[in-house]
């Protein structure tokens, strides 16, 4: 049980040490120090070092925020009053964190591009399962699988590039906009989900 909670307490830490400075910018000691843990408990639950921890971090990362668009995606019954809410409480999280722990995984994303490490191929799934998550919620609202999946994209696309945005200014309104002409455009298709057939 103990053994669980300290492997836990590190990929916490990870996560958040990443989220906020990168896999570049985060070593192991400083892992162990945020998650109060031995530099030997680190080695112990995570053998092939480093980018082993990152890879656990990430996916723990992935989890929450698959809970937290999940959640913001089941609060509204129209699928575009729910990407705006979920735009919404991105850009809550993001002022009360002090404009600092924006997405889970954007920072070592662009830290790998151009590699098929597997920090890369977990953040790509981690980017898949979301667009997953929206492509549902399209597809219960009765739009069509093709605009599904193009919008699924489109949707997670805007939100990454909007919080990083927003990161940077240092203001919601980023996120505020996006959610907005997001609604905008799932709306679109939700009036007339069938028209081409």
């Amino acid at each position: 049980m103990d053994q669980t909670s300290t492997r836990d307490r590190i990929i916490i830490a990870a996560s958040r040490l990443m989220q906020r400075q990168g896999y570049v910018g985060t070593g192991i000691k400083q892992i162990a120090k945020e998650a109060q843990a031995t530099l030997g408990s680190v080695y112990h639950f995570f053998p092939d070092g480093k980018e082993a921890v990152a890879v656990a971090a990430i996916k723990h990362g992935d989890q929450e925020f698959a809970a937290i668009l999940r959640e913001a995606l089941d609060s509204e019954q129209s699928p575009g009053a729910a990407v705006e809410a979920c735009a919404r409480q991105l850009a809550d999280s993001l002022r009360e964190s002090g404009w600092i722990d924006g997405c889970p995984i954007t920072a070592a994303a662009l830290e790998t591009l151009g590699t098929d490490s597997e920090i890369q191929q977990v953040c790509a799934a981690a980017l898949r399962s979301w667009e997953g998550l929206v492509y549902d919620k399209l597809l219960r609202s009765g739009l069509r699988t093709e605009d599904a999946r193009d919008l699924a994209t489109t949707i997670i696309s805007t939100l990454e590039g909007a919080e990083v945005t927003a990161q940077v200014r240092r203001s919601e309104e980023p996120l505020w906009a996006a959610g907005r002409q997001l609604a905008r455009l799932v709306g679109s298709y939700e009036v007339a989900p069938s028209v081409a057939e």
